[in-house]
């Protein structure tokens, strides 16, 4: 899922100022995060359209960035690499919350009346109401922060932050064979953990 270029050198020269403590640089790192979080939220709703029948990218993308503005208040990522896996954390704790917020008996989604809401795609059931459906996305969430550290790793900046396997390894400082090998461990695992469902289905 990538989504172009990491801007891996625009994001090393506001941490080395962050780091040098030029308060401007943070305001900068914030900007680079909101412009990604946008895309990345973008791209997750649509993929997760029973997500998103709840969930307005804006909204999902605001709270994201807010839970990394808190982060950065208290941490100060040394490395681009660090960086990425502090802004992947948030996001998917995020996304977690989220579909706990819209499942379960008592949420906001189990009582909700459907009649106007845009139709389902021809021969495609509506299940997007379904609570099930929301508690299986939290799920494959949840089974991904599982992972073992180096996939997780790996995962995170190709699934979370839509980074290229060739940025990918340049931000980890590892071979791109590395990169490859562990996002097929990853995928993988995932793959054994939903004994062979994809989230949704």
């Amino acid at each position: 899922m990538p989504d172009g270029s990491a801007n891996t050198a625009d994001l090393r020269a506001c941490l080395g100022r962050v780091r040098n403590g030029d308060k401007s640089a943070l305001n900068e790192l914030i900007v680079l995060a909101t412009n990604r979080l946008q895309v990345l939220t973008h791209r997750m709703l649509r993929d997760y359209p029973r997500v998103r029948r709840w969930a307005e990218t804006d909204d999902v993308m605001q709270n994201a960035l807010v839970r990394l503005c808190r982060a950065l208040e208290q941490v100060h990522p040394p490395s681009v690499r660090e960086f990425y896996a502090l802004a992947t954390v948030q996001i998917r704790r995020e996304l977690i919350d989220l579909s706990r917020h819209y499942s379960g008996p008592e949420n906001a989604a189990a009582n909700h009346e459907s009649q106007g809401d845009v139709p389902a795609e021809p021969g495609v059931p509506d299940l997007t109401h379904e609570p099930g459906a929301l508690a299986d996305w939290r799920e494959f969430h949840e089974q991904v922060a599982a992972l073992p550290e180096e996939e997780r790793e790996v995962f995170g900046l190709l699934f979370y932050q839509g980074l290229t396997q060739e940025d990918t390894a340049d931000v980890l400082e590892i071979s791109l064979r590395t990169v490859q090998r562990r996002w097929q461990a990853a995928l993988l695992g995932l793959h054994r953990a939903r004994k062979g469902e994809s989230p949704g289905t």
